[in-house]
Parts: structure tokens; sequence; C-alpha cells
């Protein structure tokens, strides 16, 4: 439940510390930042549901659980700041002369490759440090490319154009606010276009959740699961087509976020 407070009926120095920490909340916005000034935002960030109750806890953080979209996900209390998030992506030092990491991307790349037509146009949403692999594999088959991250290709025109592809690997859970983003990025699919994503969905049980690695780093703030990928599937009425438990993919036949 969302609480609303009548600032004329409170006292000044709760005010001034409420408009002291909105100013400084708003600060930390973006993509990748959010912009919930909610003192009990356990909101859905993806569809803004409220039927959304406490999940999972631990000496970290808190976790929230979405009845409407099945999403998990933190409050924005618990969002890293840029700093911390940026330091943590610069550790990310991978390199296709890696097997294993090409392996990796070739996991989304391959099956989506095949439902392209030559020399589509794509974008690869938060291509992260470095030479972006992802882009890479796609130009080496002969598609055009451009890339996009908030930290290391923050090129805002790249997200003024339209794709035939748009790619997003590991990128989803570190969202603070996915359903604008989400939305954006569907939206500069040209008709027929694809959206690829790569993302650990979590176990479908408590228990499992509890003893899952991929919550225990920190710039991860919301977890999809297959039933997510499904709503938001209907939510554009389109289908998504699943590969193993980390790939997704979705073509736009005409459906609108």
């Amino acid at each position: 439940m969302s609480h609303e407070f009548d600032l004329a009926n409170t006292p000044k120095v709760f005010c001034k510390i409420f408009f002291i920490n909105r100013v400084f909340s708003r600060t930390i916005c973006g993509f990748f930042t959010g912009m919930s000034y909610r003192i009990m935002n356990n909101h859905c960030p993806l569809c803004d549901s409220e039927d959304a109750p406490e999940y999972f806890s631990d000496s970290s953080r808190i976790y929230f659980n979405c009845r409407t979209c099945g999403l998990i996900f933190v409050p924005s209390r618990y969002f890293p700041s840029r700093a911390e998030e940026k330091a943590r992506y610069d550790l990310h030092q991978n390199s296709l002369d890696n097997a294993g990491y090409r392996a990796y991307l070739e996991r989304l790349f391959v099956p989506m490759n095949g439902m392209l037509s030559p020399r589509s146009r794509g974008l690869d949403f938060g291509c992260g440090p470095g030479r972006p692999g992802l882009s890479l594999l796609f130009e080496q088959a002969g598609h055009v490319m451009a890339v996009y991250d908030p930290y290391y290709a923050p090129d805002e025109d790249a997200l003024t154009r339209k794709y035939d592809f748009i790619s997003a690997t590991e990128v989803v859970e570190h969202l603070h606010e996915p359903g604008r983003t989400l939305d954006m990025l569907w939206r500069l699919l040209l008709p027929g276009g694809t959206l690829g994503i790569m993302t650990q969905m979590f176990p479908g049980v408590k228990e499992q959740f509890a003893k899952w690695h991929y919550r225990s780093d920190f710039t991860h703030v919301c977890f999809f699961a297959r039933t997510t990928f499904e709503w938001l599937a209907r939510k554009w009425g389109i289908e998504s087509v699943f590969i193993g438990n980390e790939v997704i993919i979705m073509r736009n036949n005409g459906g609108q976020a």
C-alpha cells in the first residue's frame, strides 16, 4: 500500500527532512536508476500493481512478489548508487576470445540470428564495457549494429531510431524501472521486429529463491519468471519463445506497448 503525506498538517521539521530526501531521490534517475519517490514503494515497477506482498527477506534486502505479473523486486531504497553500480560493472572483463563467454552469448545469438533477414538493423541495449561481444557477433553475421549503455555508450540518439531487432543480455535484472524501459524498447522495434533477452528466470519455490546465487548481486534488483514474460507478451499482444531458462525471444507482430 502506498501512503501519501499531508504536508500541510505535518510538522515543519519533518517537512524539511521529507523535502530533502525527496530532492536527493530525484538525483538518481534514468533507465537503470529509477525515479520512485514512494515511502512504501511496493508498487510493482513492471505493471504498477499494488498487489505485491513481501516474498522474502534477509539481512541485506526485502523482496516483494507481484501477484499480477509475477515479478520479484526490491524496494528502491536498496538500489545502488550510480557510482556503486558502475564500479560493479567495471569488473566485467569479457572478450569473444574467451570460448566460454562466446558460447554463453551464442545461447541468444544463434536462435535470434536464425530469425533475422540479411543485413538487419539491430541495437545492443546495455552493451557493457569494452568491445560489446554480442553486437560483434551480429556484425560478423552481416547485420548493422548500434549500441547503447548508460555508462559505456550513452548515445541517446540510438534510442530515437527504429530497429529490426534489439538484444538485451543480462540487462533486465538491473532495471530500476523495467516497465518504462521495456515499453520503450518495444516501441523502437519495426513491425516484425524481434526483442531478445537473456536473464536467469527465478525458481518458483521460495526455498530455492533463498539459495539462488543470482539474487546475491546487489545490482540485481528485479527478477523475472516465465510467467512474467508471459504477462508481458499478453500486454503487447504477442507470443514469446523460451529457450532454456535464460533466453526469451519476442517478436513484434503488430502488438503495441
